[in-house]
């Protein structure tokens, strides 16, 4: 396994009236983050919020290329970024346990925090398809260029992890500064990683490694 200091590009924020980052996810355009009652965009080049939806928003979030997804206590929203209607609505696995969120492969991936689980789920009916296991609290998912990386936090200390999607096994760790939370995880597709910086109202960009290759949307 490969531990390094995480490269962090840089921040953004505090947004005003988001005191709380829950769950992060980009939709090519704009980076979107959960902050309990609403979800917020803002422009990644910028730094400037550019727009907020008020909508249940209490974990992860995602994005496949066309609706974005919110955790909201025990349920996943589909919403409609354009009218911020929620279209639809599906049970979490977790049960309100859950944390991050991700699109890969035409399925949603849910961390379930402290039973250190990621779950493959149908996105029409909420059912498990699979389950990869971690050995840390898991607060973000994300999937890119076939990599599987995870938020994990014990108390203040914050990381970012790469994981065989197959056995769970850890293959590389980025270290976050002191006090440096990662609660929501996302691609920009590239070498960027987007980290949701929970109590401190702030997303982190740290630099992706570079590994092998296959594509998503996570949160």
């Amino acid at each position: 396994m490969t531990r390094r200091a995480a490269e962090i590009l840089r921040e953004y924020g505090p947004f005003p009236g988001a005191g709380h980052v829950h769950g992060v996810t980009f939709d090519g355009r704009h980076v979107w983050f959960a902050s309990g009652d609403r979800l917020n965009a803002f422009d990644p080049r910028s730094g400037e919020a550019v727009r907020a939806i008020e909508v249940a928003a209490h974990a992860g979030t995602a994005f496949d290329g066309q609706h974005l997804f919110q955790l909201a206590e025990d349920r996943i929203q589909k919403i409609d970024p354009a009218t911020g209607r929620v279209l639809a609505t599906i049970p979490a696995p977790g049960g309100g346990g859950d944390s991050g969120l991700a699109w890969a492969e035409g399925s949603l991936w849910v961390g379930q925090y402290r039973a250190r689980k990621i779950h493959r789920i149908d996105p029409r009916t909420g059912q498990i398809l699979r389950t990869i296991e971690s050995n840390r609290f898991v607060t973000g998912v994300t999937w890119v260029d076939g990599e599987l990386w995870h938020g994990a936090s014990d108390g203040e200390a914050g990381e970012v992890r790469r994981i065989d999607p197959r056995s769970g096994g850890v293959l590389e760790t980025l270290e976050m500064p002191p006090g440096a939370q990662v609660l929501g995880l996302e691609s920009d597709g590239g070498d960027r990683l987007f980290c949701g910086g929970g109590s401190s109202g702030t997303v982190r960009a740290v630099r992706r490694p570079r590994g092998a290759g296959g594509g998503a949307r996570g949160g």
